[in-house]
């Protein structure tokens, strides 16, 4: 027969409430996880639209010819004034399609007879992404390639005093025209639990204020 003192009851009862407690613990950390994982994934992956429009500025070099202008900003008719080819529309098209665009007129021309022209988008201006709510800059931000939430977060100056690091919303636009919200948890993905979101243009992204 085992006698096991009422003292040695109670300390197996409390590692044994200990040891639950940690279960539940562990528990609701990976179903938290999940749900940010869950989160980010319920946002449809950005549509990466490189097309340029108005107010958009790029470099253009055209090898051998040092003297060309290198710097264009759309107008707002969507057109560039390119040397010996006057206006030339580029709105809605890709930095490729630009290039191919300006070889041709040039070989057209009989101004050069093979161009070798590269072109590099400075600024997107045509492209925003929004950013409301408490940070410390709010309004609109110009979009470059590449862009996540926190360099937006940054570019906005940071989240304000009073502002909810947790219930960050992402607010897109599909391919089909619907519109899709999640809420993302910043200190998640500067603390290394979640991955950054990638941004599209004309995403609004509206960081709510802390309840007190």
């Amino acid at each position: 027969m085992v006698h096991v003192t009422t003292d040695r009851l109670s300390v197996l009862g409390f590692r044994g409430m200990v040891a639950a407690a940690g279960l539940v613990l562990i528990w609701a950390g990976a179903t938290a996880c999940a749900r940010g994982r869950a989160v980010v994934l319920s946002l449809p992956a950005p549509q990466q639209s490189t097309v340029v429009g108005p107010g958009d500025l790029f470099d253009v070099t055209v090898l051998g010819e040092k003297e060309l202008a290198h710097e264009y900003r759309v107008q707002p008719d969507g057109t560039i004034d390119f040397p010996y080819l006057d206006r030339v529309t580029v709105a809605g098209l890709e930095p490729q399609q630009i290039e191919d665009l300006l070889k041709q007129y040039l070989i057209e021309k009989k101004i050069l007879i093979a161009p070798q022209i590269t072109l590099v988008v400075k600024q997107y201006n045509s492209k925003k992404v929004s950013i409301i709510g408490a940070v410390q800059k709010p309004g609109n931000l110009n979009w470059t390639e590449g862009m996540k939430l926190i360099d937006a977060v940054s570019a906005a100056g940071g989240l304000s005093s009073i502002a909810d690091a947790s219930h960050v919303r992402i607010t897109r636009q599909t391919s089909a025209g619907k519109t899709v919200s999640v809420t993302v948890n910043i200190d998640d993905i500067t603390d290394g639990k979640l991955a950054d979101v990638l941004l599209q243009a004309g995403d609004t992204i509206k960081v709510d204020q802390r309840v007190f």
